[in-house]
């Protein structure tokens, strides 16, 4: 089996000796097809986010697949079934065993490419926009990266729901591709000043944070009250001012949430609920991943340094390996 080792802050593919696939009585053994690339994983190739206690050291959060074999407590996957699983580790392989309860069967009229982008983004925007901060009807959002793999899964679940979200980008193409997406209003970082921006409509109810840094006391000043701040990233660093003041007398609240390293349990009641929401709306294609561009295994380096120099508008795929029923 093939998989991806870290050398020299890129990926090296190296051939690895398995036996037969066993999974336990509640695992499930999964043929990969594509792999989804994600922050997550351009950080642990460079070394400054190891994969969680007792995970794999291969990277790769999220994969399309084909089901290989079952543990025996598993009763809602099948053999040669289509489906795509959200990992802590080892995405970039050929094979990978997880519980099942991390997995969920491919709609019938999507793409493997289509499921390789589809978990990790919409999973983390639906955690913690619509499950910890709660996400009420008419309530506005505000998500910094729109055009990202989660920016761009979150406008679309806002848009199914009617509510309205406003996104930053950095260029004009990304502007476009966020509206087209269906975002209330988009706002170019490099020509205008968001949170100026943001004051003007009035104050936001829910804002996904990737950044920290200083920029978390100047969104507490376009919060409502009772507004929820959800910190997901540190692209800004791990040190800020916070506004005690105004957390009290507004009643805020600041959240910091992780996927990555949850529980099976946790990971496959988040998707039971992102399911549970919006499985109409994925299965009949009016909420799907956006995929930006496709890279081929021997160019996985390539598709980590794009997603680095901040150029994707969706979700970045690697094709790992033709197996059964996988597109071209």
């Amino acid at each position: 089996m093939q998989i991806a080792r870290i050398k020299n802050e890129g990926i090296e593919w190296q051939t690895q000796q398995t036996g037969a696939s066993k999974p336990a009585a509640t695992e499930v053994t999964l043929q990969i097809a594509y792999a989804g690339v994600n922050r997550a994983d351009v950080m642990q190739v460079a070394g400054a986010y190891p994969p969680p206690a007792g995970a794999s050291d291969i990277p790769g959060l999220e994969c399309s697949a084909v089901v290989m074999a079952v543990g025996q407590q598993v009763t809602n996957l099948k053999v040669g079934q289509r489906v795509a699983a959200l990992l802590s580790a080892g995405g970039y392989a050929e094979s990978v065993t997880v519980d099942a309860r991390q997995v969920l069967p491919l709609p019938d009229n999507w793409t493997l490419q289509e499921g390789a982008g589809w978990l990790e983004t919409f999973a983390t925007a639906h955690l913690n926009v619509f499950q910890l901060a709660n996400l009420k009807d008419g309530e506005v959002v505000f998500s910094y990266a729109g055009a990202s793999g989660v920016g761009s899964s979150l406008i679309q679940l806002c848009r199914e729901q009617k509510n309205p979200i406003y996104a930053a980008v950095g260029s004009e193409e990304k502007r476009q591709f966020c509206q087209q997406l269906g975002a209330t209003g988009v706002f170019n970082r490099h020509q205008q000043d968001v949170h100026t921006q943001l004051k003007d409509i009035g104050g936001l109810d829910v804002i996904l944070n990737p950044v920290a840094g200083d920029s978390v006391s100047r969104d507490q000043e376009i919060l409502q009250t009772d507004g929820r701040l959800i910190v997901i990233g540190l692209l800004g660093g791990r040190h800020g001012q916070v506004d005690f003041g105004r957390l009290l007398m507004k009643r805020q609240r600041l959240l910091g949430s992780t996927l990555r390293s949850l529980s099976a349990a946790k990971k496959g009641q988040i998707l039971t609920a992102l399911w549970q929401q919006f499985g109409p709306a994925f299965a009949a294609r009016r909420v799907v991943p956006v995929i930006d561009k496709v890279y081929s295994a021997d160019t996985i380096n390539d598709a980590l340094d794009y997603l680095k120099e901040d150029q994707s508008q969706g979700k970045v795929v690697v094709k790992i390996a033709d197996v059964a029923d996988c597109d071209s």
